[in-house]
């Protein structure tokens, strides 16, 4: 068995692309709305360190480095290191600009354990840990939505 996650989640929401985008890559401000994300501390303009704990009674420490931010194309892509190695990634549907639409994000990561504990355990524990990560997944869905939700109203 691995210890190499890859997944893939579709987000479905109604809003306008471009507050979708411009929300994903504000990762400072996860926490306001994702409630998994516990913390993200900015190290420079292209970096910060998020702290992230789901179900589990585990807290991951990532440092997360943007390395694709494309509005013409709706990417948007980090690379992440410490607890996990690898990358995260939204694609928001294009064009970008435009009135609120029906909208699916696709979501995708492909990530490996890094702490010895874990890497040791991750075989095992997959499923486990694929559950916590679907969880995660869900409240960040809904969370966005409702993030989006609540600028659209400002705006009005």
């Amino acid at each position: 068995m691995s210890r190499a996650f890859r997944f893939v989640h579709e987000w479905r929401l109604v809003a306008p692309p471009r507050l979708v985008f411009d929300l994903l890559r504000d990762v400072e401000h996860y926490p306001t709305w994702w409630r998994e994300i516990r913390r993200v501390e900015r190290i420079d303009e292209a970096s910060g360190i998020a702290w992230v704990r789901s179900l589990l009674p585990y807290r991951l420490r990532l440092v997360i480095t943007r390395e694709v931010e494309d509005l013409p194309t709706g990417m948007l892509r980090v690379g992440i290191r410490g607890d996990l190695e690898g990358y995260a990634e939204f694609r928001v549907p294009t064009p970008v600009d435009g009135p609120p639409r029906p909208l699916v994000l696709l979501y995708r990561q492909e990530v490996e354990v890094t702490p010895q504990g874990l890497q040791r355990l991750a075989p095992l524990l997959g499923p486990v840990l694929r559950a916590n990560h679907a969880a995660m997944m869900r409240s960040g869905a809904r969370g966005l939505e409702k993030a989006c939700s609540e600028a659209q109203t400002r705006e009005s």
